[in-house]
């Protein structure tokens, strides 16, 4: 009976996850191809290796297939769930934030439609019924499977480690790979590229450490889902104030080519703060902030010169999310403010810190703080979802507008009160991704969000404008952050 269900598991198995594996979008209707050999070997290798751990775990075959065939297809159709939401599928540097989904659900489970939700736990039910009550107690099965597994295993790590990757470990593009490849095959290559690449250099030494003006304050705002309501919507809509005014006495100001959509806020602070420009982080950049120990020299404390320089770094949430309790200390911040440093939200002001609690703060310290100061600040009030009872769209969108007028007013009151402060002043806003709100603003468009560098003087007047017609990544924004502050506040 073994020599008779093994090969048909095997057979089953396999064209399970072809079939499911090719609706992974971009699939094979899209590219109008079937996945290329390269892909299907390693999805064959992958899918045997964990049939056989199945069968060493369950003792039986025909259900380890079922369960193979079913995790595929659950990898599927989150896949394509986030590819919806946020205009990428699945990608293997996801799995490290498995943990945030259950320290902070809110920020994922409120992307998922009702649905995905039951299609999701229902799947999962029967993972855990299928293993409960199938399982056999079947040695020789067991011994086979373990067997299996090994094999299919050495033939994977051959197979990921061909030299024929490199280039798109080099070059990594999600939709080309997955159209190409398939997704498994997409998530494995990635993935083990990943753990071999090599971390960024330290950056060139002929990079001077930046002193600025004496008593300089520099504040950097990275505005949670902050776009230009005229780029997300169209013209017809008024222009923020806030945004108005700094645009127009900006030293530098334009749009801030982001790689995220919808999420993925650590690859813009990443660029800011760390400076590495893209290109340079190969399969990292997918999340940088996993290996950003390894780019501290490129931060943006370590940038300025050291013992002249204090650098705080607040956020009003959780350090422990992204790891930044870790990391930022290690980026040459001397300071690290979270959440116990804000009021609560109160009634009917949502559920994270507003904006405005962020704006006193910031007032605060830089009324208070004497020396040459650098503050990075993050928002977080206007975080999805953006739901108004769930009336549709058109209230998402003026939910959104709503929250939006939030951030506008916090850049309208440093804008109003900086001046005041008679010392030399950077400011810098920048949105750090546009929101995905279905129906009102949706991924496959522009992602770029506006930035501003606004530069005040010793004897408050704003510095001459300059250019405000830019087009910046988060790394180049991190050069002209610098080059503002060395320029002088005077020229």
């Amino acid at each position: 009976m073994i020599d008779l269900l093994a090969p048909v598991a095997l057979l089953a198995t396999a064209l399970g996850l072809i079939a499911v594996d090719g609706l992974a979008r971009p699939g094979m209707l899209t590219a109008g191809r079937p996945r290329d050999v390269r892909g299907l070997a390693v999805l064959l290798c992958a899918g045997t290796a964990l049939l056989g751990a199945v069968v060493a775990m369950m003792g039986t075959w025909l259900p380890a297939a079922a369960l193979v065939v079913l995790l595929a297809g659950t990898l599927t159709l989150v896949s394509n769930i986030k590819r919806d939401v946020l205009g990428e599928p699945l990608v293997f540097t996801d799995f490290a934030l498995v943990g945030a989904v259950f320290r902070h659900p809110q920020f994922y489970l409120s992307a998922l439609r009702p649905w995905h939700i039951v299609v999701l736990v229902l799947g999962f039910a029967a993972l855990v019924a299928v293993v409960l009550t199938l399982a056999t107690g079947d040695v020789t099965s067991r011994l086979c499977g373990v067997v299996l597994a090994a094999g299919a295993a050495m033939s994977l790590k051959a197979l990921l480690a061909a030299a024929a990757w490199r280039p798109l470990a080099e070059n990594p593009d999600l939709d080309r790979d997955v159209r190409a490849h398939g997704l498994i095959a997409t998530l494995l290559v990635y993935w083990r590229h990943c753990r071999h690449q090599v971390p960024p250099p330290p950056p060139p030494s002929v990079y001077p450490a930046v002193a600025g003006e004496a008593d300089a304050l520099l504040i950097v705002v990275q505005c949670e889902s902050f776009a230009d309501p005229q780029a997300l919507f169209g013209a017809d809509e008024p222009p923020l104030p806030g945004l108005a005014i700094a645009r127009s006495q900006a030293w530098l100001a334009g749009r801030l080519a982001v790689s995220g959509f919808g999420a993925y806020t650590m690859r813009t602070e990443f660029g800011v703060i760390f400076g590495v420009p893209e290109q340079m982080l190969g399969l990292q950049r997918f999340d940088p902030f996993l290996t950003a120990g390894k780019a501290a020299g490129w931060a943006l404390p370590n940038r300025l010169a050291r013992g002249e320089w204090t650098s705080t770094f607040v956020h009003p949430h959780d350090m422990r999310f992204y790891g930044r309790d870790r990391l930022m200390p290690a980026a040459g911040f001397d300071r690290i403010v979270g959440e116990d440093a804000f009021p609560a939200p109160a009634a009917g002001e949502g559920r994270y810190v507003t904006d405005a609690a962020v704006c006193d703060w910031l007032l605060a310290h830089a009324a208070s703080a004497t020396g040459r100061q650098f503050v990075y600040a993050v928002t977080i009030e206007n975080h999805g979802p953006w739901s108004a009872g769930g009336a549709g769209p058109a209230a998402n969108k003026a939910e959104y507008l709503r929250l939006l007028a939030h951030s506008d007013d916090l850049l309208a009151r440093l804008m109003a009160e900086l001046p005041r402060l008679a010392r030399p002043v950077t400011l810098c806003f920048f949105g750090d991704h546009r929101p995905s709100i279905p129906g009102i603003s949706m991924p496959g468009g522009d992602r770029h969000t506006p930035f501003v560098i606004v530069k005040f003087g010793a004897q408050s007047d704003a510095v001459p404008p300059g250019h405000r017609d830019q087009t910046l990544t988060p790394s180049e924004l991190q050069g002209a952050i610098l080059s503002a502050l060395a320029s002088g506040a005077g020229q």
